[in-house]
């Protein structure tokens, strides 16, 4: 057993090597420091060495018929000459004992340390919350006594937080799957948890040295993490969350990231243009398009009856049909909110809307890093919500339905809360519509606040499988399904470097032949309509709300 293990260790450091040196992955490059080859060559010698110790013992006892089960160390002992075989196997015993005594020297003072931290910080990696919920936050209309929001400093983080800066193996796994770095943006994921890492081991918190010198020779002066990471890296997340679902050890960027956008927006006012306008409109109209409430409703006169109107007199139902922003603002969207109602309304459920008395969700606002804004709108929202008795809801919206499921109940907000597309293929399944193939190739984008962040990938699959005359999937799909860009607050910002992300998405969806791209998210329709536009195929290829494909089917 001992010499297979030897031969495993010796293989495996011979593997990394090549892999380190010889045939390295993009993500690697720039990320190679003296400290590997000494790991390589000390993890090598401990292999090599208990090797030659074993050999010079089978050699110095004269070999003895049993050690040829020992099939390595047996038949190298034949380069040990008798003669010299005592003073070898002292020598080799000495080696191996210095080597393994420098490999436990290693072990918590370089990248090692992550052999025993990651394991730990996966253990530990259980979530007091929601995958799609940011963290919990006070309430900010009643406390008094908040002197942050957010994180800048070390000792602003959570120890979990702190405690993924040393699990990080330095894979670049989260890097490579980040649409903002992939289209060529300022952001890199793993920076953001190693420069966090380097502020924290330089300066401590509190002090526990003077300052030293980090990564590059770079130097640390506080232990404020904006003396490594910039504005311009976070504001480039689409908080898609592809970073910390493929993370093989749990480690949670997106929370640091959207930490940081709290302090950036609400303690330095440090934001990208466009989202001030965002806010205002948030504050003053309740919506991001800033347009008037009392034409939340007004998609209905498209409609050929009556839709209920929660908070009239007398008016209840057993579904709230949370419309959202753009679903009432939007043209296009206005569209998937009209298909939806249609077929709610022939399959006979129950349902009403808000009108005017929905405000936004806020989920916006909460990933701009604007928690007063977003707390505002969602105390007056669950307020409503409660004074009408609504306990179970229907949106349209992955970002609405993360926001009311995940979010609201941290302000005392509890409903049952369904996406359409599980509304839907329900009602498929049910019988209750019967849905007509089109007889189309189509695709589908998964939108990452319905997959990623709440793991629902088969019911929108279900819906556009039961239309579509062919599905395909795209090369990056499900659980890897690369962001349209609009998340994040990215819908009300402008890109200004490098590519598109929509662009990017919107030609991996042509690449597939699709006549048909299918979404469940009103911004991933908005970007990848945009995107088809853009590259000039709108003539071939259109883009629909899986609603919109279903509802085809009442008028066939």
């Amino acid at each position: 057993i001992l010499d297979a293990a030897a031969l495993a260790l010796i293989a495996g450091v011979g593997w990394a090597a090549v892999r380190r040196y010889l045939a390295r992955p993009w993500r690697l490059r720039g990320k190679t420091r003296p400290e590997d080859l000494w790991i390589l060559l000390v993890l090598g010698l401990i292999g090599l060495t208990g090797l030659a110790t074993e050999a010079a013992r089978i050699a110095m006892d004269g070999r003895p018929s049993f050690e040829v089960w020992s099939f390595a160390g047996y038949y190298l002992s034949y380069l040990v000459p008798s003669t010299v075989a005592a003073g070898t196997h002292q020598a080799m015993w000495i080696a191996h004992a210095l080597t393994f005594i420098a490999f436990l020297v290693m072990l918590p003072t370089t990248k090692l340390r992550h052999a025993l931290l990651s394991p730990t910080n996966m253990a530990l990696a259980l979530r007091d919350r929601p995958k799609g919920a940011m963290r919990e936050m006070p309430n900010l209309m009643e406390a008094t006594d908040i002197e942050t929001v957010g994180a800048a400093r070390v000792s602003e983080f959570t120890w979990k937080q702190l405690l993924d800066t040393d699990a990080c193996t330095v894979c670049g796994r989260c890097t490579s799957v980040c649409p903002a770095n992939y289209t060529g943006k300022p952001l890199d994921p793993r920076e953001i948890v190693l420069k966090l890492g380097e502020v924290a081991a330089a300066s401590g918190s509190p002090a526990v040295s003077s300052p030293v010198g980090v990564d590059a020779g770079i130097t640390v002066s506080s232990d404020s993490v904006f003396e490594r990471i910039t504005a311009a890296e976070l504001w480039a997340c689409t908080t898609c969350r592809a970073c910390d679902e493929i993370c093989p050890v749990d480690i949670e960027i997106l929370d640091k990231i959207l930490d940081m956008r709290r302090y950036l927006a609400l303690m330095e006012a440090d934001f990208p243009e466009q989202l001030g306008s965002t806010f205002i409109s948030m504050e003053n109209s309740s919506n991001p398009y800033g347009m008037s409430q009392q034409d939340r409703a007004a998609w209905t006169g498209a409609l050929d009856f009556e839709v209920k109107m929660l908070g009239e007199p007398g008016v209840t139902a057993e579904y709230l049909y949370w419309v959202g922003c753009a679903g009432s603002f939007d043209d296009r969207n206005k569209k998937v909110t009209i298909a939806t109602a249609r077929l709610l309304h022939e399959a006979g459920i129950d349902f009403g809307i808000l009108g005017w008395r929905e405000l936004c969700t806020g989920d916006p606002a909460r990933r701009a890093g604007n928690e007063y804004v977003f707390q505002q709108l969602a105390l007056q929202n669950i307020q409503t919500l409660a004074d009408l008795g609504v306990t179970k809801v229907i949106t349209q919206c992955p970002h609405c339905f993360n926001t009311l499921a995940n979010e609201y109940p941290q302000f005392g907000g509890d409903y049952e809360v369904i996406h359409h597309s599980q509304m839907l293929m329900r009602l498929i399944e049910e019988g209750a519509i019967v849905p007509k193939a089109n007889g189309s190739r189509t695709t589908y984008h998964d939108p990452c606040y319905l997959g990623r962040h709440n793991d629902e990938f088969d019911a929108p699959r279900g819906v556009v499988g039961a239309v579509s005359g062919e599905f395909v999937e795209m090369e990056r799909s499900g659980s890897n399904a690369f962001c349209c860009g609009a998340g994040g607050a990215q819908m009300w910002m402008e890109e200004h470097d490098g590519k598109k992300v929509s662009m990017e998405r919107t030609e991996e969806a042509v690449a597939t032949g699709a006549d048909q791209i299918a979404t469940g998210c009103p911004f991933c329709f908005i970007m990848l309509d945009d995107g088809i536009r853009e590259l000039g195929v709108e003539e071939d290829v259109v883009v629909k709300d899986i609603a919109m494909l279903l509802a085809e089917g009442l008028d066939g």
